[in-house]
């Protein structure tokens, strides 16, 4: 689940050829999501992508520069998909983007299993993706922060809504109902329960 471009901090990583490198982004993608980081080699990579070893280090100069650029094309599609070209929606309407974007997460199997499977190993602070996971629940915790305290100023919200309360357990639903509905795809549905969450939310703090 990813937060929008105002909201996150981005690493730069040097790349030339556009064209391969986002074929080797998409393949890097699906091998991290299936294998992880760690059971993912860059010769693995690099044969699904159709280039040498070398030439895959010509793009990325490390596996984990590949995983920053896999982890940072996946923040850039849904921070312009969570905008809509505009700005950050705030208020009411931020969990209504968290919902749409939760839809769209339910025909996109391989990255929310890339999330999951990452966020978990990269509790070790070892991990190449660890500063990435940091920033990314940063980024979340404070447009979710803002977008509650903004519809406490608008009326839309409750004034005394527990405004940490309700971004950590939006969080929470959303981490949990991911990491189940990719063991159990027949049996749980992220959206309805996600739609579900934010009635009852709504139903509690609207203002």
């Amino acid at each position: 689940m990813s937060v929008p471009p105002r909201y996150r901090t981005r690493s730069r990583v040097d790349v030339s050829g556009e064209e391969s490198r986002a074929k080797a982004v998409a393949v890097a993608t699906e091998l991290f999501a299936l294998t992880g980081f760690k059971g993912t080699s860059v010769a693995a990579v690099a044969a699904k992508t159709g280039l040498s070893q070398s030439g895959l280090l010509h793009h990325f100069p490390s596996k984990a520069a590949l995983l920053t650029a896999v982890l940072e094309e996946r923040d850039r599609q849904d921070g312009d998909f969570l905008t809509g070209g505009g700005g950050p929606p705030l208020g009411w309407a931020a969990f209504d983007a968290l919902a749409a974007l939760v839809a769209r997460n339910a025909t996109r199997p391989h990255l929310v299993g890339l999330f999951v499977r990452l966020a978990a190993e990269a509790t070790e602070p070892g991990h190449p993706a660890h500063a990435w996971v940091r920033r990314h629940y940063s980024g979340l915790l404070r447009w979710l922060t803002d977008a509650v305290r903004t519809g406490q100023e608008r009326g839309e919200i409750a004034a005394d809504a527990p405004v940490g309360s309700v971004v950590r357990t939006t969080i929470a639903v959303i981490d949990g109902l991911q990491q189940q509905w990719l063991l159990q795809p027949d049996e749980v549905s992220m959206t309805a329960e996600f739609e579900e969450f934010t009635r009852t939310l709504r139903a509690r703090w609207a203002g």
